[in-house]
């Protein structure tokens, strides 16, 4: 079961996937709907970014909000 935390993977079902197969029946290929499709590209855009900023330093959004209302921007 999933909380509100967990990000949870679509299936193939959810997706609506369909296979193109070859001669012998391998699958070679999947049509998706686009508004699936873009959400899946969306999706690995936001999994690239948070690969590139893994090893910047963290703060905690306690330390946020203090600094920011520091800066007078709350």
């Amino acid at each position: 079961m999933y909380n509100d935390n967990e990000v949870k993977m679509p299936t193939i079902k959810e997706l609506q996937a369909q296979y193109v197969t070859n001669e012998t029946g391998k699958k070679v290929a999947v049509i998706l709907p686009i508004k699936e499709f873009e959400e899946l590209l969306d999706d690995i855009e936001d999994l690239a970014a948070l690969a590139e900023r893994r090893d910047e330093p963290t703060i905690s959004h306690e330390k946020l909000l203090a600094k920011l209302k520091q800066d007078g921007r709350l």
